[in-house]
């Protein structure tokens, strides 16, 4: 928790100018409302993982949805919003990780620095709604807003092979992202923001 955003207001005002640029459907606001009330804004992106700091779910949400949107242009070039609004691109690049807001809480713990035993605040998950990870955030956005049936998979499986549904067998990731192609660009976008725009605290 050592590493901070220079300015993580910075990150909610690209957020919210995304959001409002780009999102007009029925409930978006109800939706917004909620992630105001929420930890959304000020939450971690994992406990000690990438975007570990207060501010990093934001972070990482808005740096997916760059990703998102430069892979779409390589992709498919200039028009990619024929293929995919840019309303859909924002729904799923801002809110995919939606279920871990409200998830993590802030305890302390005894380390030694320089031969002295400290306190030092980490995070640790505090699961309220046990319902899984991408399938939690379509269960979360659908509770305010509709879903098309391409961003409710893009966001239900962004984890790709790392989904504990894939890796007990019971689904075949091929066979998601060959049905649903946008979901595996997706996929890409949350990785390349995870491992190439943001960092790892491993204190």
């Amino acid at each position: 928790m050592n590493k901070e955003i220079k300015d993580k207001e910075e990150y909610k005002e690209e957020f919210l100018q995304i959001y409002y640029d780009n999102i007009e459907r029925e409930g978006s606001e109800e939706l917004l409302d909620y992630l105001e009330r929420s930890d959304f804004f000020t939450a971690p992106a994992s406990t000690r993982y990438h975007s570990a700091f207060e501010g990093g779910l934001c972070f990482h949400s808005v740096n997916t949805y760059k990703r998102f949107v430069r892979l779409l242009e390589g992709e498919y070039g200039q028009e990619w919003d024929k293929v995919i609004s840019r309303e859909s691109v924002a729904i799923i690049g801002l809110l995919h990780d939606i279920c871990k807001t409200n998830l993590y809480k802030v305890e302390q713990r005894n380390v030694k620095r320089d031969g002295v035993w400290v306190q030092e605040p980490y995070y640790k998950k505090d699961e309220q709604l046990p319902y899984g990870h991408g399938e939690k955030s379509v269960y979360m956005i659908s509770g305010f807003m509709r879903l098309t049936r391409e961003e409710a998979m893009a966001i239900n499986w962004h984890t790709g092979g790392f989904d504990p549904r894939i890796k007990d067998g019971s689904v075949n990731i091929t066979d998601v992202f060959y049905r649903f192609p946008l979901a595996f660009i997706f996929h890409l976008a949350d990785n390349m923001a995870t491992y190439l725009d943001e960092w790892a605290n491993k204190n």
